[in-house]
């Protein structure tokens, strides 16, 4: 009876940490992909923005998930520690190195920032969760890493209504385009088979 009862119980799951060479290259065809989104946003994220800007200062971080979502999207298909941080830098140097207008050093430190951000809500879930509500919450993270890098890098004199709506926009922006978006492209490319020898690929396909 005691052997039976030990072996009904649910066995631990153990996450391996260990980098295959499958996982760095998707890792990285994952961060190039990204910032070829990034540069074409940076063409058109200003005149995009503007109207909310204008409408209530702070809200145009409401588009800046656009920006987010290179470290949840890796993180949720290579399912490994240091993946969102890998991935987010990764699209942060390429998009430095095809001239993002804020200088190499400026974008390559946010994209730290970011990638920090998402890998700290798959490590508080021990790298075992990876459904919406943490992706969400990996883009939220993201997002208000983003929101306060941003103040103390450029909107240190703003005032603190400015401020607070820059960060919760950030959050929310984070949260749905960066999270939401990135469980649904994982979804996507789960379906088409692109991702059967991952984890994620085999769970997001059923």
């Amino acid at each position: 009876m005691n052997a039976t009862a030990t072996s009904s119980r649910p066995t631990a799951r153990r996450i391996d940490p260990r980098w295959r060479v499958v996982d760095i290259v998707v890792a990285s065809v994952l961060g190039v992909a990204s910032a070829l989104v990034f540069f074409a946003w940076n063409q058109v994220y200003a005149p995009v923005t503007a109207p909310l800007e204008a409408v209530l200062p702070g809200s145009q971080a409401l588009f800046y998930g656009l920006w987010l979502f290179a470290g949840v999207l890796g993180g949720l298909v290579i399912r490994k520690p240091g993946a969102a941080l890998f991935t987010e830098i990764v699209a942060a140097v390429v998009s430095a190195l095809l001239g993002a207008q804020w200088g190499g050093f400026a974008t390559i430190e946010a994209g730290l920032v970011q990638g920090l951000g998402a890998e700290l809500i798959f490590l508080v879930f021990l790298y075992h969760r990876w459904n919406v509500v943490v992706a969400m919450l990996a883009g939220a993270a993201a997002g208000l890493a983003m929101a306060v890098n941003d103040i103390v890098g450029y909107y240190l004199a703003s005032g603190s209504a400015f401020q607070a709506i820059y960060t919760v926009s950030g959050i929310l922006s984070g949260a749905v385009i960066a999270g939401l978006g990135s469980w649904f492209i994982v979804r996507g490319l789960a379906r088409t088979g692109a991702l059967s020898r991952f984890a994620s690929g085999r769970v997001a396909a059923r």
